[in-house]
Formats: C-alpha cells, structure tokens, sequence
C-alpha cells in the first residue's frame, strides 16, 4: 500500500509541467530565506493580541538600552536609538527564533566605543561613520557565513572563554560609569588607568549627581527584585527627566543628555574611506564573533523551552540583515539582547511580529518624542548601564567551573584579564584563541573509555566510573571521545 502510494506520488511529479515544479522551487527558496513567508501564512488572529503587548514592553525597554549603550560606544544618543529601530525592521523577516530582540548590547558597544578612538583622531562625525561602517562590515560577515552554512562556528567558542570575557567586559564598563554617577569626567585608557584616575579624583565628587544616581540605581534593583520583566528602567528614565526639568539640576552641576534631534537621519552609506575598511575588519570581526554566540545562545535557549525547531545558521543572515540596516540608518553594530529578549518572551510574543511591532513604536519615539530626552540626567543613565552590567558579571558560573573543572576556571580568568590587560578587541581576539587550542587539545588527545556490562542487563558503561561492571571475555569494548570524569 504504501509502495503504491510512493510510486504515485512520483508519477504525478513527473507529470507535473516543468514552469510548476520552477515556481515551487523558488517559493520553497524564498521561504528559507525569509520564514517569516512561512509563519505569517499559518498567523492566527488570536497571536497579535500577545505580540503587541510584547512589542509595547519590548520598546519600552529599548529606548534607555539605545541610549545607554550609546554613551558606551561613545556616540551620541540618537545613534543608539537608530541602530535599535532600523535593525528591528528587518531582522523579524530572516531570524528563526521567535522571541530573540535584536539590539544594541552592552559588550559590543564598549568594544566599538574603545576601539575606534585612534582611527577617529578625535573627530566625533568620522567616529559615527566609522562606527556606522563597522556594521555594515558585520553585515557582510554575517551574509557571507550564512552562504558558507557556517552557524556551526558558535560550538567553537567554549562558555568558560564566554564567562571570563563578559566578566572582563563588566568590569571595564563599570570603570567607564562610575565617573559619571559620581558627577565628574572619567578619562581614557584601559581598565586599570581608568579605575587609578576614578580613585583618584573622587574628592571631585558632586553630591546632587551622586545622590540621583544612587536612587536611581536603587529603584532599578528593587524593580529587578519585586518588578521582574517589567519597563522599571523606562520609568527611570521618565522620572529623571521629569526631576531634573522640574529642579533645574544643571544649575547644581547635574551634566544632562543634551539635545537629542529629532526626525530620522539620511539613509545611505557612511562617509568612509576605502582603506578605513582594512583597519575596521578585525573589530568588525570581534562584533560579529560577539553578536553571533549570543544570539545563536538566546534561539536554542528559547527553542528548547518552547519546541520549536532553531536554524543557527539563518539566524547569521538575521543579524547581516539588521547590522546592513543600522550602518545605513547612522547606527553601529547590533545582537541579540539577553534582556530584551527575556522581556519579550515574557510579555507573551507568540511569533517575531512583536520585534518588528517594537521597531514601529521606536519609530514614533524617533519621530517625535526625542527632543524630551535633553533633560536626562547622565547619573540616571550611568546607572541604568551599571545595573545592566551586573547581569554580565556572572559569579556563579565562575565558582562553578571552579569547583567542576579547574583547568576551565583557568581559561575564564585568561580571557577575563585578557580584556583587562590587552584591551577589549585584543581580548576577543584572545579568547578565541583560547577556543581553538582548547579544540585541538580535546581533538589530539581524545578520551578513550573501556566498557564493561552493566550486571543483571545487556547494557554497557565505563568501567573505571562503575567497578562493579563485568568484562566480557575474550573482547575489549572501548568508547572513543567518552563524557569525561568529573
């Protein structure tokens, strides 16, 4: 029965008109380029409830998350509201997570704001392109690994290189903020220059900036603690703005955001040169490194929560496609965001939509709510960044490892000062390396276990785990690449 229907099922394909079988190959490749085709097609009524309130609390998040990490990669604010809002035009169209939020992130936005100073020579305008650049460059990265099928590339990158980078990279971001919550100007260099300078100069303090942003960094704890995945830090940043207007805090000596435009900038690419593209390729390489394990770990984190099926691989043309659109929207280098995409799972999305719902409503923030956002005080925002950097310093990981396994304890605290020491591109370079030797390590010596039946059942295992296994006469079982011993 089931041979004949195989068999008529062939025929009717090979009496199917050839334009036929044409055209359901390229619908069948537009699909895989863009499942979005595939998704909205099965759309119920019933899901843009749950996406719109998703997408409502999502763009409550992003807006002080585009201001932050702004300031973080030394750009003005508006660059990070573009790169959030354009790139979350397009990446609902391509990703095939369903809740992951592309986003400006912490750990990029310091890598581009310490990198590219040098190159810049102190000019704020060739700093924005060149930042802008950088994204693109991701872009075309991720496009290219997309072709190449290389998603595969996120199992080189060990956690315990992951851990000890985001812990250095905490550790650098709060040595940038401190200064500001405390009121006085922060200066250049590395970790330990900027941290010796903070020190310092502590006697510089100004205790109305002090004092607003120690309340609001407390406000934003107590909403982690009793308010989780809830706007906490866009109230925050609405009751800064409405404190220091109402106060008059610039007159105490309270530095404020500035003017932020209004409106949407020129489309189109940055004013670069062609040999500026060489000296961007290795920190665009560190962004798209970067930005490709997290939000390769976010899809397979919310797949398997959910059960849905995760493609890595086109999740990189998620991110060439949102990374093209925020270089060309005056941005700079995007991710997946691990709390935007907490949020927006938790504000109950059911499909992408609610991203692409998310970018609209930044789109009317952009068109006319900015001009409010002068009057943000730079304490508020240096603690909203300091509480967003507690999530990346991840302690318990480290003591896990510590007890686990020593030697990858090790290479965590190897990456971590290899941020500190050698400077955040330098350290993403580093812990690669670390992955790579880790790799051939494992590859050269394999693991080799010898097996034994398990008494009583026709099963085997290790026998130096379970001495009670019996050998089995006259045969050596072996395993090749077993689970090793903890």
């Amino acid at each position: 029965m089931g041979e004949d229907i195989a068999a008529t099922k062939e025929t009717a394909e090979n009496l199917e008109p050839a334009g036929s079988k044409l055209q359901r190959a390229v619908r069948r490749g537009w699909y895989n380029i863009f499942p979005a085709f595939t998704w909205l097609r099965t759309y119920q009524p019933k899901w843009l409830r749950a996406d719109l309130i998703a997408g409502v609390t999502l763009a409550a998040y992003l807006m002080p998350a585009g201001l932050a990490d702004a300031s973080l990669a030394n750009l003005p604010p508006e660059a990070g509201l573009y790169a959030c809002l354009f790139s979350g035009l397009v990446f609902w169209l391509f990703c095939s997570s369903r809740h992951t939020a592309i986003t400006v992130t912490s750990a990029i936005s310091v890598l581009v704001g310490a990198s590219l100073g040098d190159l810049a020579g102190g000019d704020p305008s060739r700093f924005w392109a060149l930042a802008s650049c950088t994204a693109l460059i991701v872009g075309g990265l991720g496009f290219i690994a997309w072709l190449a099928k290389a998603g595969v590339i996120v199992n080189f990158i060990s956690e315990s290189v992951l851990v000890g980078f985001k812990c250095g990279i905490a550790l650098f971001i709060a040595s940038t903020q401190l200064p500001k919550l405390f009121g006085f100007k922060g200066s250049h260099g590395d970790f330990w220059e900027r941290s010796g300078y903070f020190f310092s100069h502590l006697r510089q303090t100004n205790t109305a900036s002090l004092l607003l942003g120690i309340c609001a960094f407390a406000v934003l704890l107590l909403g982690k603690r009793f308010l989780k995945n809830k706007p906490v830090a866009l109230f925050v940043v609405i009751a800064g703005i409405v404190v220091a207007a109402s106060m008059d805090l610039g007159s105490l000596g309270v530095k404020l955001l500035g003017q932020v435009p209004q409106g949407l900038p020129p489309f189109g690419l940055p004013a670069v040169h062609v040999s500026d593209l060489n000296d961007l390729l290795p920190l665009a390489l560190g962004c798209f490194l970067l930005g490709m394990v997290e939000t390769a770990a976010l899809g397979r984190m919310f797949a398997a929560k959910h059960g849905y099926r995760f493609d890595p691989n086109q999740e990189l043309l998620g991110i060439a496609g949102a990374n093209v659109m925020a270089g060309l929207g005056h941005g700079f280098p995007v991710s997946g965001g691990m709390s935007q995409s907490l949020v927006n799972e938790s504000g109950g999305a059911r499909t992408p939509l609610s991203g692409f719902i998310g970018s609209l409503l930044m789109l009317l923030i952009v068109l006319f709510l900015s001009g409010v956002l002068r009057y943000l005080p730079q304490p508020v925002l240096a603690a909203i960044v300091l509480m967003a950097v507690m999530g990346l310093f991840n302690v318990t990981a480290l003591k896990h490892f510590w007890r686990a396994d020593r030697t990858e304890f090790v290479v965590a605290i190897a990456a971590l000062l290899g941020v500190l020491g050698s400077g955040l591109l330098r350290g993403v370079l580093i812990g690669a390396i670390i992955s790579v030797v880790q790799l051939l390590r494992r590859a050269s010596r394999p693991r080799v276990a010898f097996l034994g039946r398990i008494p009583g059942s026709r099963r085997f295992s290790d026998m130096a785990r379970h001495s009670d296994n019996e050998p089995v006469p006259g045969a050596l079982l072996v395993r090749v690449e077993s689970r090793q011993r903890r």
